[in-house]
């Protein structure tokens, strides 16, 4: 009966090991697996994150080089169209200068002595003038 004692008590001193040690297994498992799921969690938000940063980055960058290349495009058209008012205006103002003087220059060199042209002509003024016509 003494034997029979120690051993019941052996079987569950031992049952009760084996049973706290299986709990502390699970109960270990368990928290691994939360650990696991919690750092998958953290990686996973961690990369949506840094993807939607680096989307961000590029959308802005995007955004940024194309208002840089419509401002850039608009000051050169701007310039462009300036220079050629600029050279159109300064071109007719040459020309119709040039068109007077050319005027002015023919007008005075070749039209005839005003008497010339009065109703009353009288020849002994041309004949005194002639040397000089």
């Amino acid at each position: 009966m003494v034997v029979g004692v120690g051993v019941v008590v052996v079987v569950v001193v031992v049952v009760g090991v084996m049973v706290v040690v299986v709990v502390v297994v699970v109960v270990v498992l368990v928290v691994a697996v939360v650990v696991v799921v919690v750092v998958a969690a953290v990686v996973v938000v961690v990369v949506v994150v840094v993807v939607v940063v680096v989307v961000v980055e590029v959308v802005v960058v995007v955004v940024v080089v194309v208002v840089v290349v419509v401002v850039v495009v608009v000051v050169v058209v701007v310039v462009v169209v300036g220079v050629v008012v600029v050279v159109v205006v300064v071109g007719v103002v040459v020309v119709v200068v040039v068109g007077v003087v050319v005027v002015v220059v023919v007008v005075v060199t070749c039209a005839p002595p005003l008497f010339l042209l009065e109703r009353r002509f009288v020849p002994q003024k041309a004949a005194v003038l002639r040397p000089f016509l």
